[in-house]
């Protein structure tokens, strides 16, 4: 629903003083700290109002009142503005970052990573580069029986992966009998880098077999079997890796001063890494109505170790291709204005710096 301008106010100071103090706020609270220009009934009207509304309540009988999931995201959607001082702040800083870890990609992700958690004050989430985005340096065809044939290749990245492929009917033919090909699988492995060499892993699959098999006609079935080979070790990776800062900031909240959730928490981040960068990275290509930066509240996150957070993440690219997510996770009492505009600038710096790496600049 749309809150009138008096209660996006009330809404707006509550959400402000418990950020602040993580204390139950009450209306008298609000008059005498807010100089909200109006009398504490009206005030305590207003909240009564919200609550109903379903987004404030009280955690207990005579306490003031706190935000609820839906209130955060109502602040998010309808009142709060992002922090611009943050935003030139954190750009100024990223820029200086990315100066001195020039021709280091990891060195950049660590510095943008710990450099969020310093000045957010909660644990900051970047996944490496997906291997969507890895392209091809280097394929070598080796024979290992007369059913198979090892294909090895190295990407941009220096990633080193293998699987067997079934050999087309004549070489197949002249390993049972024990003939030499590998001067034959040397040639068509030399032939296959020629083409294939800096074409992303994952669309070879589409690629037309017609255009490269002038040489190699005989064996258009094999060329098409090697490109979907290549595909498919690319989509059978495991999930990136994510690195993770400001564990040890967030948990003196107290939000987290329980074990058991101190503890679900932790598993989650060393040991499930997998659902994890299943939230915080976006599978799907955005489309216009979508938002740049996706705020996930509480209840909304899907893991029930994250309900009592919030995760806030952004896709980064590598020129037009998707490489990976900037993320922070902290207690739904966010600083929500600094902390989108930190994800924000961060997703824009690592895709401004990978972009440059891309095209030899950095």
């Amino acid at each position: 629903m749309r809150l009138k301008e008096r209660h996006q106010h009330i809404l707006s100071t509550t959400i402000r003083h418990y950020v602040a103090t993580a204390e139950p706020v009450s209306s008298k609270t609000l008059v005498n700290e807010y100089d909200l220009t109006v009398s504490s009934a009206t005030v305590r009207n207003a909240m009564g109002f919200l609550e109903k509304a379903g987004l404030l309540y009280q955690p207990h009988t005579s306490a003031g009142r706190i935000p609820s999931d839906w209130g955060y995201r109502t602040y998010v959607d309808q009142i709060m503005s992002l922090d611009q001082t943050m935003r030139r702040k954190l750009d100024h800083l990223l820029s200086n970052a990315i100066k001195e870890e020039v021709g280091s990609l990891e060195a950049l992700l660590y510095g943008v990573a710990q450099l969020l958690a310093t000045l957010s004050g909660y644990i900051a989430l970047i996944t490496l580069p997906q291997q969507d985005t890895s392209t091809l340096r280097h394929l070598q065809l080796f024979p290992v029986d007369s059913q198979h044939i090892m294909l090895i290749i190295i990407t941009d990245t220096y990633q080193t992966q293998s699987g067997l492929i079934n050999p087309p009917p004549r070489i197949a033919e002249k390993l049972a009998s024990g003939e030499g090909v590998e001067e034959e699988l040397e040639l068509l492995s030399n032939f296959l880098n020629r083409k294939l060499e800096g074409q992303p892993l994952s669309e070879l699959a589409n690629l037309n077999v017609e255009d490269l098999e002038q040489e190699w006609k005989q064996d258009r079935d094999f060329l098409g079997q090697i490109c979907q080979k290549l595909t498919q070790q690319s989509q059978n990776r495991p999930s990136s890796p994510i690195l993770v800062r400001g564990i040890s900031e967030v948990l003196r909240q107290p939000e987290f001063s329980q074990l058991q959730q101190v503890q679900t928490l932790l598993h989650l981040l060393e040991a499930e890494q997998d659902q994890l960068c299943s939230l915080i990275f976006n599978l799907v290509e955005p489309n216009d109505d979508q938002k740049k930066v996706r705020v996930r509240i509480g209840s909304e996150n899907p893991l029930e170790p994250m309900q009592i957070c919030s995760l806030i993440s952004a896709d980064y690219y590598q020129g037009k291709l998707l490489a990976g997510s900037v993320g922070l996770i902290g207690p739904t009492r966010m600083l929500y204005e600094n902390a989108i505009a930190l994800v924000e600038v961060a997703a824009d710096t690592l895709s401004e710096a990978l972009t440059k790496v891309e095209g030899g600049e950095l």
